[in-house]
């Protein structure tokens, strides 16, 4: 798993304003109820991406970062789309490790291999190597984001990215534990970007902001998980919590969350002092019927709503910016001694 526990925390200029980027999961569609399959390779939803352009990022002068998978590096028409985003500039390509469809086909595909980061060392370092290669063949350009699927980094995840030349790693979600199924625990880590040490190179961590809302905020990190054991949820202690406005927790994503949800996440945050926000979703959203957050064209409508009215509000009210993954790279190594 990626170690951040004694590495630098970015710091930039006082009085800076907070930085908004998006990193999108950029993927085939599949059904998500159903067990991992090597067959599921259709990229159909990636013709929809321009939508969200159209609709809210040029608005706001967003530029996500597609981290995109085996699927999807190899599909001439999804590469259009995409590449005819990233020559005008309104995008960035990243890579996006989905080890099951991703070559070589070594390993069975179950939950646990699901996680890439449960392979064997060399395995691991065989897919994104290909994957890698592949970005770079189709794009014409090297990827330096890596987000691992499922957020499944393991013990050498971050060697096998730094000696594969990326500079940003965007894997962990704070306040996380995901080992119910075999993968990474991430609960010891926050919301904070930082930076890290792997194969004796400096990478940037850009989480995926995720953390807890409502009057008890402050106390939500020992709070929330206590509220998540057997008793507590039998007295349904969360959802009365939540309900109350007391504790929630919240990822920031048009996902499953209302705008005001994600509003009151970042509120909270920044009150803590926070930053830096990374907001994330799935490519196959922007199709209905692909995801269990968007299943109709009015749940569509929706998730677009959700994603303006948040950037408004982190633009106009909070008098933040947003940056790409690689200009926020720029500005936070300006600041470096």
């Amino acid at each position: 798993m990626l170690n951040l526990d004694n590495h630098q925390p970015v710091v930039l200029p006082v009085g800076a304003p907070p930085v908004l980027t998006v990193v999108v999961d950029t993927e085939e569609e599949f059904d998500w109820s159903q067990p991992f399959s090597r067959s599921n390779t259709c990229t159909r939803s990636i013709a929809a991406q321009p939508l969200v352009h159209q609709r809210v990022f040029d608005k706001h002068g967003v530029v996500p970062t597609y981290v995109i998978d085996w699927p999807v590096a190899n599909d001439p028409q999804a590469v259009k789309v995409l590449k005819a985003l990233m020559n005008v500039g309104r995008c960035e390509i990243g890579t996006h490790l989905h080890p099951w469809v991703s070559p070589p086909h070594d390993e069975e595909v179950n939950t646990h291999n699901s996680y890439a980061g449960n392979l064997p060392q060399a395995l691991e370092y065989q897919k994104l190597e290909l994957l890698t290669q592949a970005i770079d063949a189709s794009f014409g350009k090297r990827p330096i984001v890596f987000k691992a699927g499922r957020y499944g980094v393991g013990p050498h995840t971050a060697d096998t990215i730094a000696q594969l030349g990326y500079l940003i790693d965007a894997s962990v979600v704070p306040y996380t534990d995901m080992r119910g199924d075999g993968g990474p625990n991430f609960s010891k880590h926050d919301a904070h970007p930082r930076w890290f040490t792997a194969h004796n190179q400096t990478l940037l961590e850009l989480p995926a902001t995720a953390g807890y809302a409502g009057k008890l905020h402050r106390q939500g990190r020992w709070l929330y998980p206590a509220m998540q054991k057997s008793l507590a949820k039998h007295l349904r202690l969360p959802g009365m919590a939540s309900r109350a406005g007391l504790l929630e927790r919240v990822k920031l994503t048009p996902e499953g969350y209302s705008a005001k949800e994600l509003i009151n996440l970042t509120r909270c945050l920044h009150a803590q002092g926070c930053s830096f926000f990374g907001l994330t979703y799935h490519s196959p959203s922007l199709s209905p019927g692909n995801t269990p957050y968007v299943r109709s064209p009015e749940d569509l409508e929706n998730f677009l709503s959700v994603l303006d009215e948040y950037i408004s509000f982190f633009v106009n009210e909070l008098n933040g910016k947003t940056l790409s993954a690689s200009a926020y790279l720029k500005l936070a190594s300006s600041q470096r001694a």
